[in-house]
Formats: C-alpha cells, sequence, structure tokens
C-alpha cells in the first residue's frame, strides 16, 4: 500500500491518495480542497481512481469533490447520516466567506461493517459517531483512516452541529483496541500510531475527559 498525503485548504486538511502497488488501483479520501491540485497530484502519481471516500460531511473534507468528479466519474461514498452535512457544505462556507464548489449528491452509501476492495487491498468500515453523526474510519492493512474522530495528542472537536461528546467518546474506547502498531492517518495534524495515542493523548490514556456539552 501506497499512503500520499496532501494537506489543503485554509483548514489544512488531510487528503489521502490511496494506491495498491501492484494494479495501480486508487481512491482518495477526504479530498478536502484544492481540487486542480489534488487532480494533478492523481495523475502524476499514474494510478487508476476507483472511488472517492469520505469519512464526514463537513465542508473542510469535501470541497475538493467536484473537481476531482469533473475528472474521472468516480463513485462518491458516505455514511447517509452525513447527508445533512455534506448537503449544506456551500452555506458553512459561506459563513466563513470561503469559495467552495457544492459537490453533486453522493453516488452511494457507506455502513458499519462494510469491506471496501482496492485491488488487493481490504478496507473495513466502523462507524465512529460523535464529530459528526455519519463519521467512519477505514480500518485495513495497518492503518486507520479516521477522518476528525482521532488526532495526534487531540481528538476532534465535539462543540459543532449534530456533535455530540458521547458518542465521540465511545468510539475512542473502540478505535484504542486496534493494535498498537496500527498507524492513523487523521483528517489533520500529524500521523501517528494507536499506541502513541495510548501512551500520550489525554483522552486516550483517561487522564482528561471529553467536555459534555
Amino acid at each position: 500500500m501506497q499512503v500520499h498525503g496532501m494537506t489543503v485548504g485554509p483548514f489544512q486538511e488531510n487528503t489521502y491518495l490511496v494506491v495498491d502497488e501492484q494494479s495501480r488501483d486508487a481512491v482518495l479520501i477526504d479530498p478536502g480542497d484544492e481540487g486542480g491540485r489534488l487532480v494533478a497530484e492523481v495523475e502524476r502519481a499514474r494510478v487508476q481512481l476507483r472511488a472517492i471516500w469520505v469519512t464526514h460531511g463537513h465542508l473542510d473534507h469535501i470541497g475538493g469533490i467536484a473537481a476531482v468528479k469533473r475528472a474521472w466519474n468516480v463513485p462518491v461514498l458516505l455514511h447517509p447520516l452525513d447527508r445533512p452535512l455534506y448537503d449544506i457544505g456551500h452555506q458553512q462556507a459561506a459563513t466563513y466567506g470561503l469559495p467552495f464548489e457544492q459537490p453533486e449528491a453522493p453516488d452511494g452509501e457507506l455502513a458499519e461493517g462494510d469491506a471496501l476492495q482496492l485491488g488487493a487491498l481490504r478496507f473495513n468500515v466502523w462507524h465512529v459517531p460523535g464529530h459528526a453523526p455519519g463519521h467512519v474510519a477505514f480500518i485495513g492493512e495497518g492503518a486507520v483512516f479516521g477522518g476528525d474522530c482521532l488526532f495526534a495528542g487531540s481528538i476532534g472537536r465535539t462543540d459543532l452541529p449534530l456533535s455530540n461528546p458521547a458518542a465521540l467518546a465511545a468510539s475512542l474506547e473502540r478505535l484504542a483496541t486496534l493494535p498498537a502498531a496500527t498507524v492513523v492517518y487523521s483528517g489533520h495534524g500529524q500521523v501517528t500510531t494507536i499506541g502513541a495515542e495510548l501512551a500520550s493523548n489525554p483522552f486516550l490514556n483517561g487522564s482528561a475527559r471529553i467536555p459534555r456539552q
């Protein structure tokens, strides 16, 4: 597996191009902004883009979808509980005064327990709500693409519309059961591992609690 990370947009969101090295099949996870740059990166990698996987529907994770879809008409997959957030991306962007191209409706739905195949690579879908109601993580090949659930040294916000602190706490407890060597590719910030976060992240080692709103 090859993982090409790109940090895009004013929110410094991490988009990941995940590639099966043998088949050169690829997916884009959370194409959040700078669509032209993402298209160029896919072309530079000389891969066959097969799909766009979305961890959740906040504007900083979906702002590059429209540009990518114009270049390759691949399916966009999203958990249905995040459609309300996805559908108002342009309104969210307007409140920040940011340019934004609203993507068309997703092409398919993600659900807990789904198995996604990318060439020889296999990923399982975990529903990990809290930061957003339809938030998912893609887990496989010794890695978790976890969006804004878990960060290096921190966790996703729970003070946003439709966020749920108790649900995020349960999602973090679940992620903490993954093997310590599991690499965590987060929606913002540095790459980390489950083991490193269990040792140092106050929200995973019990030294801090998620604020209840």
